[in-house]
This record gives structure tokens, sequence and C-alpha cells, in this order.
């Protein structure tokens, strides 16, 4: 199967039934995406497919189309990606990490569909995502510092 991974394509050989989380860390080396609960329920391995965020654990690759655009941590380099990389470093969001790949994605789909998020709309786009840490006024403080940054 071919899809475009991080604006190249490539060509995955897992089976059909693999769930991208795997094709992209075991295939692909990918490991910025992160393996949490399985069940789609924490977000940690969230990737954004077509621009907007999926659970990459209970997503297979045959779900894919051969046009879909899929992007991870890695690949997460426009304006957007960006900003938010940058506000979630000044602001010093990250504390155990694990989350934050999936974090960072969540906040970029938000912000590309949303430059101006109110606080209601982040927690409602970034409920998903669970933080152990408990990062969550960090994580808002810095995805309203990155909207001020597009």
């Amino acid at each position: 199967m071919k899809v475009s991974i991080n604006g190249k394509e490539v060509e995955l050989s897992s089976t059909p039934d693999t769930p991208l989380l795997w094709a992209l860390r075991d295939e692909l080396g990918l490991t910025g995406t992160k393996f949490g609960c399985g069940a789609a329920l924490c977000g940690a391995c969230t990737v954004l497919k077509n621009g907007l965020p999926i659970r990459s654990c209970v997503t297979p690759i045959s779900a894919l189309a051969p046009d879909d655009s899929i992007t991870t941590v890695e690949g997460n380099a426009d304006k957007v990606g960006q900003a938010v990389k940058q506000a979630w470093r000044q602001l010093d969001v990250v504390q155990c990490g694990f989350c934050q790949s999936g974090q960072v994605l969540a906040a970029t789909a938000l912000l590309s569909a949303n430059p101006h998020p109110s606080d209601s709309d982040i927690d409602e786009a970034m409920s998903g995502n669970l933080c152990r840490c408990g990062t969550y006024i960090r994580i808002r403080a810095a995805v309203h510092a990155a909207a001020k940054l597009l």
C-alpha cells in the first residue's frame, strides 16, 4: 500500500490489519508516535490524517486511501506545527513527554481549523488527549501562545 507520510510517498508492506501505529514505528522507524492504551482512549498515538487527528493504535493501514496524507510529530513542520512546537518550548509544557506528540498534533489540528480558539474550544479539542503529569494548564496556555505566533 502506498500512502503519503510526512509529505513523502511510502509503501507499507505490513498486513492490511496492522494498526498504523505499528507500521509507523516498526516499519518506518517513526517512533515519535507513542503506544499508550491501544484502545483510542489516551491520545498518545494521535497522528493527523488529511489534517484531522486520528488514533493510529486502532486505525488499520487498510483504512488508508492512496491519496491520504498522514502527518506524525516528526513531520509536523508547517507554519502551524512550527508555532505549536515553539510555544511548547517557550512555556516548558513537557514534563515526562510521553503524551506530548499526541498533544502537539491535536493542538496543530485545532489551530489549523480555528486560529483563535477560546478556552472551551481548546478544552474540547484536547479532551481526548490524556496527560498523566497534569500539564493541562500549560498545554492550554501554549495553544494560546501558538495562536499569537500565527
